[in-house]
């Protein structure tokens, strides 16, 4: 069985296509998979979200004028680029998640083995959940 050559972590222009929302090659996937639903996930899509809206908005800093003048002109745009970071967070993972062809859910999936127990100790107080 001949040994692969190919790398299973993209290199600068296929992680900047990544991030702009391009599919990435097959032996990469495990990769993707790591980084859309692994721990850190969503602290990794909002900083790639930040990091322009900082670099956009670095100049501004260095208008010759009060600091408070300074923060009137950024806060007020940084804290919306923070906010639907935040709120759109899953929603882009999954989004990137279905463009290479996995499952949406593996997002939730860290999220129902972290509250496990949590679900198991109401079953035994309260009993199953009944469906809707």
């Amino acid at each position: 069985m001949p040994i692969s050559t190919e790398r299973t972590k993209p290199n600068l222009f296929q992680l900047v296509g990544y991030y702009l929302g391009r599919r990435l090659p097959e032996p990469m996937l495990d990769w993707v998979r790591n980084d859309l639903t692994g721990p850190g996930a969503a602290r990794r899509v909002m900083l790639r979200v930040l990091v322009p809206a900082v670099l956009i908005l670095a100049p501004f800093w260095l208008v010759p004028t009060a600091m408070w003048v300074r923060a009137s002109m950024t806060v007020p745009i940084l804290i919306p680029f923070i906010y639907f970071s935040h709120a759109l967070n899953k929603i882009w993972r999954k989004h990137m998640l279905r463009v290479h062809q996995l499952d949406p859910n593996l997002i939730e999936k860290l999220e129902r083995e972290h509250n496990a127990s949590k679900h198991q100790s109401y079953v035994e107080r309260f009993g199953p959940r009944s469906p809707l």
